[in-house]
């Protein structure tokens, strides 16, 4: 049986093969290139951006009542509505009327483009394209949410100040209530069925934003994600703490830290009707006045048995002595009750 001849390769095969396969190299890089991967844009980034404009607002809304703060009480709180408005009206007009983003969408590098102007295609860079908002989309947004949310705020507040889902002798009325509680209930159902869609789709967060076609895209290509960490530091450690003290606190009774403190600030040879003689719980004079058996301290008598029903080993907080049995004040020893 014979083998075949093999011979070694020409020392320049690699270079006739790396110069036949160039153009194909050369042809997918210049096609990679063009066709870029859809870029999404983060969820959680755009909720925190609504969630920051939100507390914007807020932060506005608390300096402004401050201002008012010296004037009559409650001023402010019958035009809350329109003080919620007008806010709302600010942030708007310095920010989306001038093609700038909100300080929340700001902060996340976010900012609105009109996703109408973008043609659809596939593979396309979907993250810093496309235009800005029209003048159209702006004022819409600002009858929406600025406008839409007054007028809604002011109907509630209206129709649950005249009643009219308890008038029964005005049908009128009545209807028009069921007609609110109606649009409600669609208005929320559609808003968690657009937010099941944005966590599926990641584009509008609210309807709003889906009617007007007004979709968050990144503003800047390049941008450092830093934040400092001490404020959300001091604020996790302040919220533990109250936790710990609110588990805490109803745990400790009140009366055993008295007794426990009790032998340094007070002196155990009191008098037997003390020194004021009031009651060493409720600190007012006894109405019906009971004896804590051995000390011979005056107590009332629902303070005292209620001390003992709840503690067994109830000590006497003025002199810290522990209270075997109670005594009507005025009888004798053998008429104590068992």
């Amino acid at each position: 049986m014979t083998t075949p001849n093999t011979s070694p390769p020409p020392e320049d095969a690699w270079l006739l093969a790396y110069q036949k396969l160039l153009p194909h190299w050369r042809s997918l890089a210049l096609s990679s290139h063009q066709s870029k991967l859809p870029i999404s844009i983060s969820r959680v980034n755009q909720f925190d951006a609504a969630r920051l404009d939100i507390e914007m607002s807020a932060m506005l809304k608390e300096q402004l009542v401050k201002v008012f703060s010296l004037m009559k009480p409650g001023m402010l709180f019958q035009y809350e509505p329109e003080l919620d408005a007008f806010l709302e009206f600010l942030i708007w007009r310095f920010s989306i009327w001038v093609d700038k983003p909100t300080p929340g969408n700001a902060l996340m590098n976010l900012r609105y483009r009109d996703d109408r102007a973008v043609e659809p295609r596939e593979k396309v860079r979907t993250g810093l394209e496309g235009p800005g908002l029209t003048i159209a989309q702006k004022v819409w947004y600002c009858i929406a949410t600025v406008g839409g949310q007054y007028i809604w705020a002011r109907l509630q507040t209206f129709s649950a100040f005249r009643r009219w889902g308890d008038s029964e002798q005005r049908p009128l009325a009545r209807r028009a209530w069921i007609l609110i509680q109606r649009i409600e209930g669609l208005y929320k159902a559609a808003s968690f069925g657009n937010l099941l869609i944005f966590l599926y789709t990641g584009r509008f967060r609210n309807l709003v934003e889906r009617v007007l076609r007004a979709r968050l895209v990144y503003g800047n290509p390049n941008m450092n994600r830093a934040v400092s960490f001490e404020y959300m530091n001091r604020q996790l450690v302040w919220n533990e703490f109250s936790e710990m003290l609110l588990l805490l606190l109803p745990l400790l009774n009140s009366s055993s830290v008295k007794n426990l403190l009790g032998p340094f600030s007070k002196d155990k040879s009191s008098s037997s009707t003390g020194a004021d003689g009031t009651c060493p719980v409720c600190q007012a004079i006894p109405t019906i006045p009971f004896l804590a058996l051995p000390c011979q301290h005056r107590y009332c008598y629902y303070c005292l048995r209620t001390r003992c029903a709840a503690s067994p080993s109830f000590r006497c907080p003025s002199c810290s002595e522990p209270v075997v049995a109670m005594q009507r004040h005025g009888f004798s020893a053998s008429d104590a009750p068992d």
